[in-house]
């Protein structure tokens, strides 16, 4: 295998958040799988609903790419990975080009992936020129490719914003403003894809527009480095068979989560609390990850046969590891913003309740035993227990205390959202039970 591997490679990203980051990486990977190329997409940064929508226009799982939470050279992998079986290699940043520590346009620098920048031009004229200066010229060593103008009004809208751009600064088109196009959104973000029940024609939309544009064109191949050896990691979890819920109340799973429990050595099988399906006896552990429980609280609450699977695995002392969203459901009672309170499972003493404005945001690491599990939290909610924290997250920035982690009985309940491949052992102990 050659020391390096070459693939057409494109960073989108933007000046802010809601700039159409994500419509536009869809349509393009669509287009471009359209023409028969196989496309690979990452999302920077922590995210789970975005990564879905990727996911379903490009045909293929959508993994997190983060120089702090996956790591640089666990990101140099994944890449070098994609480029030796894909035509196209798509990322799609983080809020703005420069937020964040690290923020896209550091991702962007490590591995050499030109950047393109959308930009939302409703209700903007000739300051359209000016946001492109500056988001080409303010860190002169990010390879930049040129600037997109979104939600465009008429062609002497675009004519105006194309006018106003430096010379150097290259035009790539524009994205007429469509409504049908527009992905829908909530308190967390962009709906999950299966609940948009036109998401492919909203994708191929984006697609037909941006067929129009140059950034239609295949861009250069950037040179992405293999790794030189390949890790090994101990199969911590041999034989052992995790149950994970997965349906709209618990969907906020990274895929590169699932496949290190395979790789270590765990069989995985899923099962739906909302469709009221019971978790499998014969699971050995069980995980109920984040998602919307506040949305589908009513029908949890009745779903007996579900609720009753997960007490009897606890009561039968097997581990349960339980994040945001999943915690909730095991509390006494969960309220929400309009003071409706459902009792949940009470399998963990105390009680949630939603805020109208996010209640923690950030990464953050917990270190244990095994180490530095690194991951983010992100949620709307918050929590009153009379458990004291077995371990406390904190803030990777400040160093400020952040989540609690809980243990009670069998059950291991965090705010925290973790990135396993982070350290593989932790990983393992969440799901043997065992000392953290």
């Amino acid at each position: 295998m050659s020391a390096t591997v070459a693939c057409p490679a494109l960073f989108i990203s933007a000046p802010a958040s809601g700039q159409g980051k994500t419509t536009l990486t869809a349509g393009l990977a669509r287009l471009h799988r359209r023409a028969g190329r196989r496309v690979r997409v990452f999302k920077t940064g922590p995210d789970f609903l975005d990564p879905m929508i990727l996911a379903r226009a490009s045909g293929a799982p959508v993994l997190s790419l983060d120089l702090w939470m996956v790591g640089k050279e666990a990101c140099r992998a994944l890449l070098a990975q994609a480029a030796r079986e894909a035509d196209l290699i798509l990322i799609e940043g983080v809020m703005g080009l420069f937020d964040g520590t690290p923020s896209s346009a550091d991702l962007a620098t490590e591995f050499g992936v030109p950047v393109a920048a959308i930009v939302s031009a409703k209700s903007m004229a000739q300051t359209f020129g000016a946001i492109a200066f500056g988001l080409a010229r303010f860190r002169p060593e990010v390879p930049f490719h040129g600037v997109l103008a979104n939600r465009v009004g008429s062609p002497r809208h675009a004519q105006m914003l194309q006018e106003a751009l430096p010379a150097d600064v290259r035009w790539l088109g524009h994205v007429p403003s469509e409504a049908a196009m527009e992905l829908p959104d909530r308190h967390l973000g962009l709906h999950q894809a299966a609940e948009i029940d036109d998401l492919d024609a909203r994708i191929e939309r984006a697609a037909d527009a941006l067929a129009q544009t140059a950034l239609a064109e295949l861009p250069p191949a950037v040179e992405f480095t293999n790794p030189s050896h390949d890790e090994a990691i101990e199969r911590g979890l041999e034989g052992r068979h995790i149950a994970i819920a997965r349906d709209a109340a618990f969907s906020f799973l990274y895929p590169a989560n699932i496949a290190l429990l395979e790789t270590l050595g765990a069989s995985v099988s899923y099962f739906s609390p909302l469709a009221n399906e019971p978790a499998p006896a014969s699971a050995d552990a069980i995980f109920l990850p984040g998602g919307y429980p506040e949305l589908h609280a009513s029908t949890l609450a009745q779903n007996r046969q579900s609720a009753n699977s997960l007490r009897a695995h606890v009561s039968a002392g097997k581990p349960l590891v339980a994040e945001c969203g999943g915690m909730l459901y095991l509390l006494d009672t969960l309220t929400d913003v309009g003071g409706t309170r459902t009792p949940m499972l009470g399998l963990l003493p105390g009680e949630a309740v939603m805020q109208r404005r996010f209640a923690a945001l950030g990464m953050q690491q917990l270190d244990g035993a095994h180490g530095t599990l690194r991951g983010h939290t992100f949620h709307y909610s918050r929590v009153t227990t009379p458990l004291a924290p077995a371990l406390t997250a904190r803030h990777v920035q400040t160093g400020a205390p952040g989540e609690a982690l809980y243990r009670h009985g069998s059950i291991t309940a965090t705010y925290m959202h973790a990135y396993w491949p982070s350290n593989p052992a932790f990983a393992a102990a969440l799901f043997h039970g065992t000392a953290l």
